[in-house]
């Protein structure tokens, strides 16, 4: 069965390039219905796109005729993907509020399908904290995105705002409409360092960059997953196709975990801290008014509580130990400890935290496997894997 893409097509510029995107989506069989906007019409015209897509175009929330054929609710469900290219400053800041007041808005709100935004406007626009505000809702909301590029714009300025190029978008649709080995499995990642407060100004934390975290759980993504990363804080942008949480404390992120529950595999790559300060101060301590010593308390164990067995434990649940020494020795004990199905143990006296490489073992019950130094996406992309071919087994087994 051929896919169907949900085209929104807003009001800039970038709006010549809606029309090579469709082309290109359907030399993959990929067929395209389009809603065009009123600014968008300005850019290009109706009579192009539905030649271009073979379909009605439509346009307007309150045309009779289209709402007896199909309905908005029907439109906004009909399509495998919805993709809002280009996804002006405008259409992002109605979507990230709720606002729904034509068909483009109203479609986006009603749809119960992933949508696909390519922004496209003005380097200050783009960069202005509003629309930062708006991406970073938009994004936990679910969304996925897909640029905007580094480039000159049509008003003379550079930066980031262009639109990306119809064949990154195209790629970036393949992806999320891809089927993969991981269609229908819930999975949860977990990334980053957690934040443990001792006032409202210092905390406890470490060095994680949260980079293996969210490599997999793009990576989980792109075999088909839908994917829940709750993520402690990190300067990183959602993977496309994946749902970001993020949380501050170790306490956080266990409640983030147990709500995303029940899930078919927890990858456990967060850096949590072990410990947190007993009663965080409610005003910053001064110099000379500090304690001889800050009393500490342990933070909940958020892999051993995911192990548990119980009627939502995933069937595999995978933890990282992040070592300095005895590796395999330090990792199985901690298998057995934990209660998980799978340990993947680094060595981390070196530069892996806040690096772009990693190199691991993945140790599972019944043996160990030792990996050559690579990138991170790399191991996101060889572990993906094994996780896909061990919920395979599994899901037969069960059978």
């Amino acid at each position: 069965m051929s896919k169907r893409v949900l085209l929104i097509i807003g009001g800039g510029i970038a709006a010549y390039k809606s029309l090579e995107l469709i082309r290109l989506l359907a030399k993959e069989g990929v067929k395209t219905r389009a809603v065009l906007t009123k600014a968008g019409a300005e850019f290009v015209t109706p009579l192009a796109v539905g030649a271009l897509t073979q379909d009605k175009v439509y346009q307007d929330l309150f045309n009779l005729t289209d709402e007896n054929e199909m309905g908005h609710i029907e439109l906004s469900r009909s399509a495998d993907l919805v993709v809002a290219a280009p996804a002006t400053a405008n259409l992002m800041a109605r979507a990230a509020n709720g606002v729904a007041d034509d068909l483009a808005s109203t479609t986006l709100l009603a749809t119960d399908k992933k949508v696909l935004m390519a922004p496209a406007m003005n380097v200050r626009m783009w960069l202005h904290p509003a629309t930062q505000r708006n991406l970073e809702q938009l994004k936990a909301d679910g969304v996925s995105f897909i640029g905007p590029d580094d480039g000159e714009m049509a008003c003379g300025e550079y930066g980031p705002g262009r639109m990306a190029e119809p064949e990154a978008i195209r790629d970036a649709i393949l992806a999320l409409l891809s089927e993969g080995p991981l269609k229908g499995r819930k999975a949860i990642v977990t990334a980053g360092p957690t934040l443990e407060a001792l006032d409202p100004v210092r905390f406890l934390s470490n060095r994680s960059s949260g980079k293996q975290g969210y490599a997999l759980a793009g990576a989980l993504a792109a075999l088909g997953a839908d994917v829940t990363l709750i993520s402690g804080p990190t300067g990183l942008a959602a993977p496309l196709g994946v749902k970001l949480r993020r949380v501050e404390s170790a306490r956080d992120m266990l409640a983030a975990c147990e709500d995303a529950l029940p899930a078919d595999v927890a990858a456990m790559v967060a850096a949590v801290a072990d410990w947190r300060p007993s009663k965080a101060a409610k005003k910053k301590i001064k110099k000379g008014e500090a304690a001889e010593a800050i009393e500490l308390t342990e933070n909940p164990d958020i892999l051993t509580s995911l192990s548990k067995p119980s009627k939502k434990r995933p069937m595999l649940v995978i933890g990282f130990a992040a070592e300095t020494d005895n590796l395999e020795a330090n990792a199985r004990a901690k298998i057995a400890k934990k209660g998980c199905d799978w340990i993947v143990a680094n060595d981390v006296s070196g530069d892996v935290m806040g690096g772009d490489d990693n190199q691991v073992m993945l140790i599972t019950r019944d043996g160990a496997q030792s990996w050559p130094r690579m990138s991170k996406a790399l191991v996101a992309q060889k572990l993906a894997s094994e996780i896909a071919a061990a919920l395979g087994v599994k899901a037969t087994r069960r059978k």
